[in-house]
């Protein structure tokens, strides 16, 4: 995949993200036992990555599904009406859930999907991030484990995509410039 480096700077080397998730996953395996049943539900598309790297550092049964959802009206001030493109296929019903994003902006998907699976009564239901906007934040939503608390800035690769673009790139770059 081909993409500006005169527009990017590295953001996050291949190091950096693995240092990222063994941090992550340590914290994980210190609140789950190895006999506790886990269930990473990845946030498509962008967290296919994170999810697959994450789940091999993982020491519990650990099963894996992915969710895929639309947002319409992304500004601001709209409602930002999320939409379910693609449920889960398992019952979360005595199961430890972890929802996995690779990052979190507005946090209305993930609100969306926490509510919504939560109801479904899981053991219990907890996030994981790899990046987290904090400051983007228009629903109050938080994640239980956070990789890194990143500023309001535009980032690719490692999932995140621009245009779909540049998600199979293994380190994060970010826009020199604002657009």
């Amino acid at each position: 995949m081909q993409f500006d480096e005169r527009q990017f700077r590295k953001f996050l080397s291949e190091q950096d993200i693995s240092d990222i998730l063994d941090e992550l996953a340590a914290a994980i395996n210190k609140d789950y036992g190895m006999n506790d049943k886990i269930l990473l539900v990845g946030v498509l598309k962008g967290a296919v990555v994170v999810t697959a790297d994450l789940v091999r550092r993982l020491h519990s049964d650990v099963d894996v599904d992915f969710v895929r959802c639309a947002t319409l009206g992304k500004s601001l001030n709209s409602p930002g009406t999320v939409t379910l493109l693609r449920d889960i296929s398992v019952d979360v019903r005595e199961r430890h859930v972890i929802i996995v994003e690779e990052i979190i902006d507005s946090g209305r998907t993930l609100k969306f999907l926490h509510e919504r699976l939560q109801a479904a009564n899981p053991l219990s239901l907890k996030i994981a991030t790899l990046l987290d906007k904090q400051n983007k934040r228009v629903v109050k939503i938080d994640a239980d484990y956070v990789g890194k608390v990143v500023d309001d800035q535009f980032l690719i690769g490692y999932g995140l995509d621009l245009e779909e673009r540049c998600r199979n790139l293994p380190e994060v770059y970010a826009l020199k410039y604002p657009n």
